[in-house]
């Protein structure tokens, strides 16, 4: 194993914090998609950053390849070791380091999870907004710049990290960014840092924005006769600035799933979830003129929910969105991909995927953060048939396509790990010379994350 030295200089320094056991190497070669087990040489588990710095600096010396593990929730491989090497588990650093309620601002280890880190500020009144489903862990989120189905209302990871503290590849550490809400000094590395994917350093420590708990917060449903009147519902509303906390866009397919895996009972029709926020007169005044529009735009069966049991109920529904289009592929995996769109082509956009899916006779659930034109697609896929495969990839191929031809990107929050790099010459043109310059001098032996993020071309020609 060309590895074994640098495993065993770890072990000098980790004891049974680095194991090589096939049990664990196997479970952190998982994932939630359709890629094989990967799984890596060793696992380290650092609890602090002064190990974090010393475990890469021993694997720079060795040219032992590193992958930063959090809650391996990603849905394009980021954190599966291609080149084995060391799996970096976060989990032990998974603390709250300090919150300062009056400047709406923590600051936080990265194994810690969205939902560990909202359990933690439920005394204060204030909440971390970023909420992409699953519990994530914050760095995770972090390097992937996840987003969610509140970022239409607070933004997405991008927007609400201040600050960072991050290893890089042979063992420095840097601090970038404070807690004030803006800097004009030097190059923003903080946020060249998020959505990294692990391939520039390590983050070990995050000072994030938080918001206010709402006083009143109210969600709703209502559904379409068909995406096109659910999507013009969805422009008409933001064009009009209501100030929507959620609003989520389900194809009569991803209802399906619904019924298949939760017995939810929804009508086979697109649906529209929403939530809003506020004062209690502010949230009747928003619901009120949303609910305008939607019947302008052909809405029907209008359902509120006020408790927290169902509003709980509705999101954890939403959230299982996942296993929810499993269920319509018995047996198979799903084969998830997203692209973001300007608002006024998402129509467009996702009939067109539509068409797509029932060209190429492949199940496929469509749900979206409509409010910022981000939708996803959800295949189910056999990866034993090579004919299926074969189909799913010109859909996913064909819809980066689409979304570039009406101005947007191959992907607005799963990132591009290994599915999307054939799309990233595409999209950044020239721009992608100087995405592979960042990388040679963040990490000249190419140790973080490899085989991510940038085409195969640059890794091969950092290899040489």
């Amino acid at each position: 194993m060309p590895n074994d030295t640098a495993i065993a200089a770890l072990v000098q320094l980790l004891g049974d914090r680095l194991t090589t056991s096939e049990a664990d190497r196997r479970l952190h070669g998982q994932n939630e998609t359709y890629y094989p087990n990967t799984p890596p040489d060793a696992v380290a588990y650092p609890d602090s950053t002064t190990e974090v710095s010393q475990i890469l600096k021993i694997c720079h010396d060795h040219t032992c390849p590193v992958t930063a593990y959090g809650a391996a929730s990603s849905l394009e491989g980021q954190h599966l070791a291609l080149r084995g090497g060391i799996s970096l588990d976060m989990s032990r650093m998974n603390r709250v380091l300090s919150i300062q309620p009056e400047d709406l601002t923590c600051t936080v280890q990265p194994g810690l999870t969205r939902k560990q880190l909202n359990e933690e500020l439920r005394a204060t009144g204030l909440f971390f907004s970023v909420d992409p489903g699953a519990d994530a862990s914050i760095g995770g989120m972090a390097a992937t710049r996840a987003s969610g189905t509140t970022a239409v209302r607070y933004g997405t990871i991008r927007d609400n990290v201040l600050a960072v503290e991050a290893v890089m590849a042979d063992g420095t550490v840097i601090r970038s960014g404070s807690r004030a809400r803006k800097s004009a000094t030097g190059y923003d590395l903080t946020h060249l840092m998020i959505g990294s994917e692990g391939t520039l350093g390590i983050l070990t420590e995050l000072t994030l924005k938080l918001h206010g708990q709402p006083e009143c917060i109210t969600a709703a449903t209502c559904r379409f006769e068909n995406v096109g009147q659910a999507v013009a519902c969805v422009i008409a509303t933001i064009q009009c600035g209501i100030p929507m906390a959620r609003i989520e866009l389900l194809d009569h397919m991803m209802v399906r799933g619904f019924n298949t895996y939760a017995n939810a009972g929804l009508p086979e029709e697109p649906h529209l979830f929403l939530e809003f926020h506020g004062a209690p007169g502010a949230v009747a005044e928003q619901m009120a003129s949303f609910e305008e529009i939607a019947q302008d735009s052909g809405a029907r069966g209008w359902r509120t929910a006020t408790t927290t049991e169902d509003r709980n109920a509705l999101w954890a529904m939403r959230h299982n969105a996942h296993y929810a289009s499993a269920a319509l592929g018995p047996g198979k995996h799903i084969w998830p991909t997203d692209v973001c769109v300007p608002i006024s082509h998402l129509a467009e956009a996702i009939a067109q995927s539509q068409a797509d899916a029932k060209r190429l006779n492949l199940t496929a659930t469509i749900v979206g953060h409509v409010g910022d034109g981000n939708f996803h697609a959800g295949l189910s896929v056999d990866p034993n048939d090579a004919d299926e495969m074969a189909r799913a990839h010109t859909f996913t191929h064909t819809l980066g396509e689409t979304a570039l031809r009406l101005g947007g990107t191959v992907s607005g929050e799963h990132g591009i790990g290994i599915g999307k790099q054939d799309f990233m010459t595409v999209e950044h043109g020239p721009a992608l010379t100087y995405m592979r310059a960042i990388k040679q001098a963040f990490d000249p032996k190419g140790i973080l994350n490899p085989g991510k993020l940038l085409p195969p071309e640059f890794l091969q020609e950092a290899a040489e």
